[in-house]
């Protein structure tokens, strides 16, 4: 019998009854309630190893939120908890949602014994090697240290060229201004950057510039003493100072309002800051990285950005391409992301069938990389098979003028390009009639995994 214990969150009775004959033989200890109102007070009591939450729990919602909500609760109160997701196959977008906000897995209703048992079994271990090594690592002494992203570079000679570039003017002090489509890897290339400069023991702090509101712009980046304004309860310390002696990194400076742009040229000028309600300057001493999306030239040109500030964070430039340009980079990429998603979500899918290799060439991807994480991160959850097939990438048909050699898309009689959405949809009306609606076969013949067939179906009002 497995020591783990199990507590089961779902207000079927008849589910937590088959539940109970089905757990109670293989786990030491299993608990079973009908609402997630008393969750706190249980985990607290019974201390489970793994929560089985259902996503709903309020007659006639059927959205799925209410899972999101306690699995959030779950893991901001107990993070080491591992939580499984009970849901029914409309549902598997909000699951895949779970996952990436920290649940282990997530189960289809209805579901299979051996797989159920299997998942929480995992879980359990997961839990317990986690407790077992938070323990051995327990020191006075210990201090949290990250290690720097293991970056991948492609091979093209314009990838090539900025990796030169980066390599030999990192361990300067000068301010680099990086440029690219949304998603191209900005922010990689920023820690990249700091990570083989002199000030990699320092401090790296990151802003999302456009994020922060006018009225706290000031306060955010320089900081304000207790009182300076009406929720000024204490001394706040600026993005400047906290990065003082390292990397500071302006994301989507473009989006800084003109008015704005003054004040933090002024405090460029200076190498000095002064705290909202205070009179004294303080010096800072920071490496800048600024980062946009938006073409700096043309605003400058525009005057919705001063030229100064362009000059000022513009002594060195680094123009990334988007990945539509990098065809290189597509597979290599798409195998790391692989390889990182399959170990986070417990996964045995290890490789790419070439069908999916020459499908994810064809994309045009034109929110870049991360899109393609993104795609590969969905795809690997739903898939349950060694190998990430086309059906896993859920990504749309590419005109036959654009289609990797060696990959046919279906034609009909007259020749004319059918889309591969209607081909999709009636070959799994067929199997469904054809096998009388049961899961396991349809899927079986349809080569695709069953939380990919439950994706389609609601995707085809099947």
């Amino acid at each position: 019998m497995i020591k783990s214990r199990i507590l089961v969150v779902d207000d079927n009775k008849s589910i937590r009854d088959v539940l109970h004959v089905l757990l109670v033989r293989h786990f030491a200890e299993t608990k079973f309630i009908p609402s997630p109102k008393t969750l706190h007070s249980t985990i607290r009591e019974f201390q489970p190893d793994v929560i089985l939450l259902d996503m709903n729990f309020q007659t006639d919602i059927n959205t799925g939120n209410e899972g999101l909500y306690w699995l959030s609760e779950i893991k901001r109160t107990q993070p080491d908890i591992e939580v499984v997701l009970f849901t029914a196959y409309g549902d598997i977008a909000l699951a895949v949602e779970g996952m990436k906000r920290g649940a282990f897995d997530f189960i289809i209703k209805p579901w299979d014994n051996d797989k159920l048992l299997q998942v929480l079994t995992d879980a359990g271990e997961k839990r317990k090697k986690a407790t077992k090594k938070s323990k051995s690592n327990l020191s006075p002494n210990s201090s949290i240290t990250s290690s720097p992203k293991n970056i991948h570079w492609g091979s093209s000679s314009a990838i090539l060229a900025i990796r030169k570039q980066i390599e030999r003017f990192a361990p300067t002090d000068a301010s680099v201004l990086i440029t690219g489509e949304n998603g191209t890897g900005k922010d990689v290339i920023a820690n990249e950057i700091h990570r083989l400069s002199t000030r990699s023991n320092q401090p790296m702090v990151c802003v999302d510039a456009g994020a922060i509101t006018e009225t706290l712009f000031e306060s955010e980046l320089f900081g304000h003493v207790k009182g300076a304004f009406t929720d000024a309860h204490a001394d706040h310390i600026g993005k400047f100072e906290q990065a003082n002696g390292g990397t500071l990194f302006l994301d989507e400076i473009g989006n800084i309002p003109l008015h704005l742009q003054a004040k933090l040229l002024r405090a460029l000028q200076n190498r000095a800051i002064t705290r909202v309600g205070d009179t004294r300057e303080r010096p800072i001493d920071v490496r800048l990285i600024c980062a946009t999306n938006c073409n700096i030239q043309q605003m400058v040109k525009d005057g919705t950005f001063r030229e100064d500030l362009f000059y000022r964070i513009n002594t060195l430039h680094v123009e990334l391409p988007p990945l539509r340009e990098r065809k290189d980079e597509i597979v290599p990429l798409s195998e790391r992301f692989l390889a990182m998603y399959a170990e986070r979500y417990h996964r045995q899918v290890n490789t790419l069938s070439s069908e999916a290799q020459q499908t994810l060439l064809a994309h045009s991807w034109s929110g870049n990389i991360r899109e393609l994480q993104n795609c590969i991160e969905k795809a690997v959850i739903l898939s349950d098979g060694n190998s990430l097939t086309v059906s896993d990438l859920q990504l749309p048909i590419s005109p036959i003028s654009n289609s990797p050699e060696g990959v046919q898309y279906p034609i009909s009689d007259s020749n004319a390009v059918e889309p591969l959405e209607l081909v999709e949809e009636r070959a799994i009306r067929n199997a469904m009639a054809q096998y009388d609606g049961n899961m396991s076969l349809v899927a079986k013949s349809l080569n695709i995994s069953r939380p990919t067939l439950y994706a389609k179906l609601k995707k085809y009002n099947i």
